[in-house]
């Protein structure tokens, strides 16, 4: 139980590099000022300034990953305006009120708030909810859609019930209780796989579902250890529920996908998770020794200057083809180092402490995966339930 939830005490490996404290946090304020307001923002306020979205910069559109993740960043950066400015466009644009997918929200969208796609992406869901827990216990619930803790108890409660009627589809499995790429597939994502979040969602849900997301919890942590490679820790972008890498669902043309069986974009927020679960819960030595093989793979087996920019296999063997998101990476990798012990941990805090944020067209889902992985390294992601 010696977990931050536990504790109250939440590591800060910058200051284990020597960084002071009011560095730290000068550098904090310096990034998320820089990848949502500066010259290339990622977050925009709509004219009349009562709402905002995210945009996806490498593919033009407003995800639910990133509206949520949005929500995320503010409500630790202690960003109430904002974080209403973007859970009101989600709320008046992403959710769905009818049919199949009713009570989830449309994971893609245009920046006008044109639709996209009809159907959820099941981050978009886990982050939202859990986003509007932590804001309800930070600045109080408000009335209607700024109720907060009721929200998100209703989204949890779409996740787990939604299809009961014969009209829908649940997000999580309800038998094995893992979470679903998207509800109407039976496969799934690892780095969709939350368990630090679900402890909370079991203390914070109605009464009915506390036992279910006990359980999702720990049926995340035990598929995670099928789905990481033994050896080098790395997970693909989509798998079975045994953790077998999916290859069914791949992207025949190679020109523009390498396969979702491989190490690619998706796969990196795993490091990240585990690093976050051990910061939380130090619920399972597994995350420690996954991270510390992680790490280890990408300081010394793929150790070359070009390592971010390649593609792998998830047993180390390399793919022929670049990679979109190489700072992403390194920060992911980097993040990693809140459950590593292992001679890589400082290194690569180091390593990220001295690379800015990414600019350009992809610099969207890079740019998420930074600000998380400085928050979470200066102690500065913390729960609030």
């Amino acid at each position: 139980m010696n977990g931050a939830f536990h504790t109250g005490r939440y590591s800060n490996v910058f200051k284990e590099l020597g960084k002071s404290e009011a560095e730290i946090e000068s550098r904090l304020n310096e990034v998320f000022e820089e990848i949502f307001f500066g010259s290339e923002k990622i977050y925009f306020i709509n004219e009349s300034g009562d709402t905002g979205y995210v945009m996806d910069t490498g593919n033009n559109d407003v995800r639910t990953e990133g509206m949520s993740y949005a929500m995320m960043v503010f409500v630790q950066m202690n960003r109430k305006e904002d974080f209403d400015r973007v859970w009101k466009w989600a709320r008046t644009h992403m959710y769905i009120k009818e049919g199949w997918n009713k009570g989830y929200f449309a994971w893609s969208m245009l920046p006008d708030g044109g639709v996209n796609s009809d159907g959820p992406a099941s981050d978009g869901e886990e982050h939202f909810a859990l986003a509007l827990f932590f804001a309800s216990a930070r600045w109080g619930d408000g009335e209607g859609i700024l109720n907060y803790s009721q929200e998100a108890r209703e989204i949890l409660r779409t996740c787990v019930h939604n299809g009961e009627d014969g009209h829908g589809n649940p997000m999580w499995n309800p038998k094995n209780k893992l979470i679903k790429f998207v509800p109407g597939l039976e496969m799934t994502d690892p780095s969709y796989h939350l368990p630090h979040f679900y402890e909370l969602f079991a203390l914070k849900c109605y009464e009915e579902d506390r036992e279910f997301w006990k359980e999702a919890a720990q049926a995340s942590r035990e598929y995670l250890k099928t789905a990481c490679h033994p050896v080098t820790g790395l997970a693909p972008e989509y798998s079975d529920y045994d953790g077998a890498p999916h290859a069914e669902r791949n992207n025949p043309d190679t020109n523009k996908h390498p396969g979702h069986d491989t190490f690619y974009s998706d796969s990196y927020r795993v490091a990240a998770s585990l690093g976050l679960d051990h910061e939380w819960f130090a619920a399972d030595e597994w995350n420690v020794e996954t991270a510390d093989k992680i790490q280890k793979f990408f300081c010394e087996t793929a150790a070359d200057d070009s390592a971010a920019n390649k593609v792998y296999k998830t047993d180390g063997t390399v793919i022929d083809f670049p990679a979109l998101h190489p700072v992403g990476l390194l920060a992911t990798n980097a993040q990693a180092s809140l459950a590593a012990k292992g001679k890589h941990r400082l290194a690569l805090a180091e390593q990220f402490w001295n690379t800015p944020p990414r600019k350009g067209g992809r610099r969207y889902y890079d740019n998420f995966l930074y600000i998380f992985a400085f928050l979470a390294l200066s102690g500065n992601y913390k729960v609030y339930i």
